[in-house]
Formats: C-alpha cells, structure tokens, sequence
C-alpha cells in the first residue's frame, strides 16, 4: 500500500515537524535469532553478532537516506531480537552476560541506538534458561551500553508469577546498586507483546516473521497544539480534534514504514501510535492533558482526560495506516516528560495516581525514580499493582522503576538524552515482604476463559 499527500497536507506536516516536535520517534527492525542457537556458548555469540549485522548493516544508513529525503526527523534507529532466554535455552553457561555483550558489540558495528531482547518470558513459569538470564541482569545491563532487557511476569490467561514478581524486585535493587542506568534499560511487563518498536521492552516474537520493520511515531506536541485551538469546546470537539490530528501523525509514520520497507527488502509490520513524549518544552503528554482543563496534571479528572486521549489517539490513527500494532496510545513517562516532572515536583502528581492513570494508558509505571533504600519486597509490590491492571483489563502493563542509591524523596536524578530527569518520588512505608514471600501464582481472572 503506498500513500501520497496533497500540497495541504505536506504543507501542514512541514509546520508540525519544525515547529511541533513532530518525529518519527523509532525504525526498529525485529531480527529471528532461534537458528543461532548452539550448546557452546561461543559460537552461539558469533552466530548471533554475524546475523545481526548482516540482517541490519544498512539499517541506519536507510534510515538517514529516508530523513535526508523526505525531511521527517527519526529519532531513533533501532534492533530488536528473538528473547535470548529462548535462543540460548540449549548453552552449557550459567552466566548469560556474554551474550549481552554480544548483542552490544553488534549494535555498536550497526550504528544503532539500542538493542531489545535480552528478555525472558516467564508469565507461567520459569525455565531453567530464563533463570539464567534473569539472574544475568544485573551484570549484563551494567556492564552493556546498548542492551535493552524485559521480562513478561504475568498474563490474562496465565496469571501473574508471583515468584517472577519476588525475583525481578531484587534483581532490580541488585542492578541500581551497580549503576541505576542499568534499571532505565529494564522493563517488566504483564501481557507483553511480539511487535513493540520501543524500548526498553521491545524484542521480536515467537510469531514474527524472519526479519521485520516497525516504526513508532511520536507528536504530543502537534496534538498539543491542535488542542489549544478548541479552548472552551466540548469533549466531542476534543476527541474528534485528536483523531484527526492521530490520523496525520500515523500517516507520517506509514510513509516511513514502507519506504524502508521497500528500501530494506524487509517485510512492514506495524506502525505503533503511542504518543512518546520528551524531555523539550511542548513534547508533553501532560501538557495536553492540562489543555483540556486541568489544572495541572496529576489532579482530579486527570485519570479521565488520559482516558480520552488514549482512545482517540488509537482510532484516529488506526485508519491511517495498512498495519496498526505495538504498543498504541499514550506513554506516561515521568522522566520523558517535562509537564510530568513538573507535576511531580510540586506534588501534583504521586505514585498512587500515577497507577489509576495506567488503567487507561498504555503500558504502565515508566522511568519512576525512588528512593535507594526501597527495600526489594516494595519494589516486588509495585509490579504487581500493575501486573494485576494489567492482567485484569486484559492491557499491556509494565513497571520501569529506578531506585536511586544514596538519594531519598527531593532530590533528583538525571540520565541525560531522551530519558530525561527524574525527581525521587516517595513509596508507601508499610511493608510487603510477607505479602511477597507467599510466592506461587496469583490465579487468571474468570474471563480468561474465552476459548
């Protein structure tokens, strides 16, 4: 399917680009890794560093040939990979650390800005691979530039593992207390899906083709703008704004898909539509929650306005593109977005409304700075908050959470680039160990059983 525009149309992208923060936010090509697989470690790296860059050698370069071209910034270009715990399930080592290492080392030659799949699906059980490299993580990911891991702990028609939601609290603690950064590139998730272009929770699904090309576009600015000319409107006025605007960014995004597509000889996937936000003033998503009325974000109505935003983002968008997937939505980030630093720094926005709000939003608790001394139980708790809205609601949810070591609620942590700063946002104090110590599997709710 290919698309042209009319001079209107290019004329109005033009302006959403240069004055809107409009971009392309990712081009991410999913690579199969499972033929790599081979009991010695070694040569299971090789395999893999070889299929990589052979697969995605020109993937930046076609990414700045389509930039250069047709004048649409990308942000990122980006790798994601078969779940290692799969493609290494048959290596003698105990330690997967090498195969991080490798998965930097191929990222790094291809000129990448991350690489996704040093992931474990774990949402029913663990297999002896998946320990392996869930207790990797802290090492790989500290000892890695460009290595991005998950972990899928919990699914409508699985449950949550509750013993995946102990171990990821201390594998977490374990990795902030070598370097936080290493908990910025690590995401948990309760119904994760195959097709995501973003990271840090993208990897390339059981179901994927070979070789795949997905594209996430971005643009909480241009809705932004859109919305501040319907001030005073109705909510029916809101919500058709935002889908016409959805409709606009997506085709933007379809555009680039298929051109690299094409250029790649590499099959489209999906465009997802998420709103990603960023750190620049007029690239929030809680910004354009105040524009319909709030106050400042993190306040009553809050949780609503999200709601709508969300929903209209994924209908305006849907007819603009052949394949629609991912993640699609709006993201919540705290440290990506400057109108939510803001909200949190003057106590606006907590915790607490932080997860009702990711009721309605895609994914879940992202890029939440704590304080270091948060014990692993609390952490465990927090993920599975969300697993459980992610697992009831049948949604995508997830928890990217950084405890800060050394530092406690007031003070500030900064990662630099798109992952922005994040102020140290408190917890609650009341313990969750023996909640947590249970362990076990919290059962699937009764509408998983939809066979």
């Amino acid at each position: 399917m290919s698309y042209l525009m009319n001079s209107s149309e290019i004329l109005q992208t033009i302006e959403m680009i240069n004055q809107q923060h409009l971009d392309v936010r990712t081009i991410t090509m999913g690579i199969n890794l499972l033929d790599c697989a081979h009991e010695d470690m070694s040569v299971c790296c090789d395999r893999i560093y070889d299929k990589i860059c052979r697969s995605a050698g020109k993937l930046v370069e076609t990414g700045c040939a389509i930039e250069q071209e047709f004048g649409i910034p990308i942000v990122n270009k980006r790798i994601s990979v078969t779940p290692i715990s799969l493609v290494a399930a048959s290596c003698r080592e105990e330690n997967y650390t090498a195969l991080a290492k490798t998965l930097d080392r191929a990222a790094a030659s291809t000129g990448v800005n991350f690489i996704g799949g040093f992931s474990a699906l774990a949402h029913k059980g663990f297999t002896e691979s998946d320990l392996r490299l869930i207790n990797s993580i802290p090492e790989a990911l500290t000892s890695t530039n460009l290595v991005c891991s998950s972990v899928n702990l919990a699914s409508t028609r699985a449950g949550i593992n509750m013993d995946a939601v102990a171990l990821m609290g201390r594998i977490i603690r374990q990795t902030a207390d070598i370097d936080p950064m290493g908990c910025a590139k690590l995401v948990v998730f309760s119904n994760a899906v195959e097709d995501n272009p973003f990271m840090a929770g993208a990897f390339h699904g059981v179901g994927e083709p070979e070789k795949v090309i997905n594209v996430g576009v971005s643009g909480p600015g241009v809705v932004a703008a859109a919305l501040k000319q319907c001030k005073g409107e109705s909510f029916d006025v809101v919500a058709e704004t935002i889908k016409k605007t959805a409709f606009k960014i997506t085709r933007m995004g379809e555009l680039v898909a298929q051109e690299a597509s094409r250029r790649l000889g590499v099959p489209f996937g999906v465009v997802d539509l998420s709103l990603a936000p960023t750190p620049a003033i007029g690239d929030s998503v809680a910004e354009i929650l105040e524009l319909m009325g709030l106050e400042r974000c993190g306040g009553h109505g809050t949780t609503a306005a999200l709601a709508l935003l969300n929903d209209a983002v994924k209908k305006g968008g849907v007819m603009a593109s052949s394949h629609v997937g991912g993640l699609s939505g709006a993201f919540i980030p705290v440290s990506e977005d400057a109108g939510m630093i803001a909200a949190v720094e003057n106590g606006a926005l907590c915790l607490d409304k932080l997860e009702a709000m990711t009721c309605v939003c895609s994914v879940g608790l992202d890029m939440i700075a704590v304080p270091g001394d948060t014990p692993a139980s609390t952490i465990s708790a927090i993920i599975a908050d969300e697993a459980a809205i992610g697992m009831v609601n049948n949604k995508t949810t997830a928890v990217r959470i950084i405890p800060v070591k050394g530092k406690g609620v007031g003070e500030g942590i900064d990662f630099g680039g798109l992952l922005g700063s994040a102020p140290i946002m408190p917890v609650h104090k009341g313990s969750a160990e023996e909640f947590i110590a249970r362990g076990g599997r919290i059962p699937a709710p009764l509408h998983s059983l939809r066979n």
